[in-house]
């Protein structure tokens, strides 16, 4: 996999969503972040050294819904 480093500006709007430290969902990620891959960005920040906790949860209509945690940033050289 060719990850991203941190100068990439999709990493950064997704980064923006997560440096709360909240859950946000898949979703949000998406239409706040711009990101239309959130589980691969996902991805790319863990490989730069942050970690993101996932978590499935069920939804109203019983469908999955996929919440994502950051506590603890990415490495500041990406």
């Amino acid at each position: 996999m060719n990850n991203a480093t941190l100068k990439s500006a999709r990493l950064q709007r997704v980064l923006k969503v997560l440096r709360d430290g909240k859950k946000h969902s898949s979703w949000e990620i998406m239409s706040r972040g711009k990101a239309p891959s959130p589980g691969t960005c996902v991805s790319e920040l863990r490989q730069l050294g942050a970690k993101i906790d996932c978590k499935r949860e069920t939804g109203p209509n019983g469908q999955p819904i996929w919440y994502y945690t950051m506590t603890k940033g990415p490495r500041e050289n990406g």
